[in-house]
């Protein structure tokens, strides 16, 4: 990673639950308290709405997060995409997001099978209905 932070195995423990067996329905991510490696900060129940989602997320800091994203496609059939998402709101310092959005690739590398890729600076951006356009241009 260019920032020299790390991933830890429990990252890639969590969501390959979520991804292969739907354990959870959303993981938060962050950076440790050192600044060296990002570490799993929630796991969400697979019941788990997506306003409990957006709660989730901190006003004035940022996170990485991984959603199991179930819609209704065009033709009316039941689909499902795993979502990675960079929250990094404008109210955040400085610092933490130019930490965070530099050690988002080896996080994503990590990460096998994401379909979709969202960086919010805003709920607006991560709003259900802006989310749901993106999986549906794809």
């Amino acid at each position: 990673m260019s920032s020299g932070v790390q991933v830890s195995d429990e990252c890639v423990t969590k969501y390959n639950g979520l991804k292969l067996g739907h354990e959870s329905r959303y993981i938060l991510f962050r950076l440790s308290d050192d600044l060296r490696e990002v570490v799993v900060d929630k796991v969400a129940p697979k019941d788990a709405p997506y306003s409990d989602f957006l709660d989730s997320l901190p006003a004035n800091d940022c996170r990485y997060a991984v959603y199991d994203f179930d819609f209704t496609a065009e033709d009316g059939g039941q689909r499902n995409k795993i979502l990675f998402v960079l929250w990094a709101p404008d109210s955040a310092k400085i610092k933490p997001k130019m930490l965070y959005t530099s050690s988002k690739d080896g996080l994503r590398k990590k990460l096998v099978g994401i379909a979709t890729e969202i960086q919010a600076t805003d709920r607006a951006e991560i709003d259900h209905s802006a989310v749901l356009e993106k999986v549906l241009r794809k």
